[in-house]
């Protein structure tokens, strides 16, 4: 059963699709709706989203900024875009961040319909028996076609020493059609784990399960990559998957993209992902952006170093490079001091951004990271490990326990209160509050 969240700032639109889709039949479970960008992050932050379903052109926070927004926060939700416009530039954005459809109101109710199952069966959940015999499914069925080993070899030189980037990228490009012309690149490298998860339950591993399970793992990577990001994915050892990323000037610029954003998103999918459907886990180090393809050797240290840093944060899986202050860290790779000292300045840094801004409409995760100079992904995850709460949960509490003042000590109509925490509409403000204490404004009035 799947979860699906409607947004449209034209409520009968939006109610119309809701019960569209619950008389459909298609196995849905819940649908949420919200009528701005605004209230739709509340229910990604809050719900488990399968699919958004959102309008292209809503007041202050459009459709595209909402599914960046959304990516952020669970990078495998799926999203079908509505608008009441053919507009060449919106498709492109959208299909650049991985939509599903680009749909043109009015809507044919079967094309809307036939495009949320086409979506919902595409991301159908694993089943776990089936799962548990993974391995002798891949053996029986996976024809291996690994990529040929000079090809291999001639990339893990390039990435090592680009000494030679001419003479290579030329042999590549006509030998296996790679081309490399960036001239933006990042390089993410992920580590199988391949003894956890389901697998372990199986036992020993032979060599060929696990050439197995790396080529598998190789091909969701570029499955996930395809389409949307301009990369090159190849083995870098026996358990390790190298990924060259690049932009061209125009993609790089590309208006509203947020570059460090883009990788924690397609790191944090392919962890998903991996884990997902061959039941293993990975770690993923992630490389700043440099311009210039004689800087891959940098960029490679970098992710390799990033990945390193698992070995102190035990539960969590992907690493950005730029999220560490390494000039601070004499051993060149942080110890569990250095990182407890870096979480706890981190986090009272957050805490007092957030203390200032709780009220702000439209206050994103985003926003609260880059006043601290780290990615969201790493932000979010320091912030639960250090107070038990994740931060959107910290802003609503200061939200809900300013607005209980508000109502206790003042003659603020529900509306008034609603503004000045940060609310969009009064109506998602009291939905809020009845969730967060369990009667509504006007019940504690009474």
């Amino acid at each position: 059963m799947y979860t699906v969240l409607v947004v449209d700032d034209e409520p009968l639109i939006c109610k119309g699709l809701s019960s569209l889709l619950a008389a459909s039949g298609i196995d849905i479970d819940t649908i949420h709706m919200a009528n701005n960008g605004y209230e739709a992050l509340d229910y990604l932050r809050s719900e488990e989203i399968d699919l958004l379903i959102t309008d292209i052109q809503m007041g202050t926070m459009n459709g595209i900024e909402l599914m960046q927004q959304a990516k952020m926060i669970k990078p495998w939700v799926e999203t079908i875009i509505i608008s009441a416009h053919e507009t060449f530039q919106y498709a492109q954005m959208a299909i650049r961040l991985g939509a599903k459809d680009y749909l043109i109101k009015p809507l044919n109710s079967e094309q809307f319909l036939d495009s949320v199952r086409n979506v919902l069966l595409k991301m159908k959940r694993p089943d776990p028996a089936a799962q548990e015999d993974l391995i002798a499914g891949m053996r029986e069925h996976f024809q291996m076609r690994d990529p040929q080993p000079q090809c291999v070899d001639w990339l893990n030189r390039l990435v090592a020493d680009p000494a030679g980037t001419k003479e290579l990228t030329e042999k590549l490009g006509r030998n296996y059609g790679i081309w490399l012309p960036g001239p933006y690149f990042s390089l993410l490298r992920m580590k199988l784990e391949m003894r956890s998860g389901k697998i372990e339950e199986k036992g020993d591993l032979s060599a060929n399960d696990l050439k197995l399970l790396r080529y598998a793992a190789l091909n969701i990577t570029n499955e996930l990559l395809v389409g949307q990001w301009n990369h090159t994915a190849f083995y870098s050892s026996n358990d390790e998957i190298t990924v060259i990323l690049q932009w061209n000037e125009g993609q790089y610029e590309e208006a509203g993209a947020d570059r460090v954003n883009e990788l924690d998103m397609i790191g944090r999918s392919l962890y998903f992902n991996i884990q997902k459907y061959l039941g293993i886990s990975c770690t993923i180090g992630l490389s700043q952006i440099l311009k210039g393809i004689d800087f891959l050797d940098v960029l490679n240290e970098q992710a390799h170093k990033a990945r390193l840093c698992s070995t102190q944060h035990l539960d969590h899986f992907v690493f950005y490079y730029g999220d560490f202050n390494w000039s601070h860290y004499p051993q060149q790779q942080p110890t569990e001091e250095d990182l407890h000292l870096q979480t706890s300045l981190i986090v009272e840094k957050a805490k007092a951004y957030i203390h200032d801004h709780y009220a702000q409409k439209g206050l994103t995760l985003h926003e609260v990271a880059q006043s601290n100079h780290v990615s969201p992904n790493y932000l979010s995850y320091l912030f639960k490990k250090e107070t038990g709460i994740n931060l959107w949960e910290y802003v609503i509490k200061l939200r809900m326990e300013e607005s209980k003042r508000l109502l206790l000590q003042t003659d603020l109509r529900r509306y008034e209160i609603s503004e000045r925490v940060g609310y969009e509409s009064p109506e998602h403000f009291s939905k809020i509050f009845k969730k967060y204490y369990g009667f509504s404004p006007s019940e504690l009035k009474k």
